[in-house]
C-alpha cells in the first residue's frame, strides 16, 4: 500500500509540548535569530543556513522541495518557551515504496536536552506510520555526529550501516553517513510504548 501523502495538504502536528506546523517563506522573521546568533547548529548538516543569505536559501530550498513532493518541511514551536525552536522534515518521500526520511532536524542550544526532540519525533513517526501508512522511516546523519546518532537510537531507530564517503557537507568535507531506520511493525510491537513512557 503506498503512502497516503498529500503535498498540498497542510499538515499540523501537536501536542501538549510542541506544535510542528508547514514551514513558510515568512518564517524567516523566527528564525533569523538561529543563523545569526547560533551559526555552528549546522556544523555536521548537508545545508547550512547560517547568516540570513544561509537561512533564506534554507528556507526556499526546502518550500521548492515541498512544491515537488519529495519533501515536506515543518518550523517547531516549543509551547512550554513559547518560542520557535528550530526546523525538521520529511524528506526522500517515496510513494510507491511507502518509505520517507525524517531529518534536517534542529534545535537553538536552548532547547537541547529539555525533551522538545522527543514530543518532536512522537508525533512525527505516529503521523508518518499512522496517517501517511508510512512501512519504513529512515533517518541519516554524519557518522561523526554522536549527539545526533545517540538520539536517534533513544528513540528506538536500529543502525543498519554507513555509507563510506557518502556525502559533501555544508563546509565541502565529504562525510561517512550512518544509516538508520523504524519499521511499522517495530513502531507497533514496542517502540511507539518506549517513546511514550519517555515524554
Amino acid at each position: 500500500m503506498p503512502l497516503t501523502f498529500n503535498k498540498n495538504k497542510e499538515y499540523i502536528l501537536e501536542d501538549e509540548r510542541v506544535l510542528l506546523r508547514p514551514l513558510q517563506e515568512s518564517d524567516i522573521d523566527n528564525l533569523l535569530p538561529f543563523a545569526k546568533n547560533e551559526p555552528d547548529l549546522w556544523q555536521f548538516s548537508l545545508r547550512s543556513a547560517a547568516t540570513k543569505a544561509g537561512m533564506e536559501k534554507y528556507i526556499n530550498d526546502a518550500l521548492i522541495a515541498k512544491a515537488a513532493g519529495t519533501e515536506y518541511p515543518f518550523i517547531v514551536f516549543d509551547k512550554q518557551t513559547n518560542q520557535y525552536a528550530g526546523c525538521t522534515r520529511f524528506y526522500d518521500i517515496q510513494i510507491a515504496n511507502s518509505m520517507l526520511q525524517l531529518g534536517y532536524t534542529w534545535y537553538g542550544k536552548a532547547f537541547w536536552g529539555t525533551g522538545l526532540n522527543k514530543h518532536c519525533k512522537y508525533l512525527l513517526l505516529q503521523f508518518a506510520f499512522e496517517q501517511l501508512a508510512a512501512e519504513r522511516v529512515e533517518f541519516r546523519a554524519d557518522n561523526n555526529n554522536t549527539r545526533s546518532k545517540a538520539a536517534m537510537q533513544s528513540i528506538g531507530c536500529k543502525v543498519e550501516g554507513v555509507l563510506r564517503s557518502h556525502a559533501v557537507t555544508a563546509t565541502g568535507a565529504r562525510r561517512d553517513s550512518i544509516i538508520l531506520s523504524i519499521l511499522k511493525n517495530e513502531w507497533e510491537s514496542d517502540v511507539k510504548q518506549n517513546l511514550e513512557s519517555k515524554l
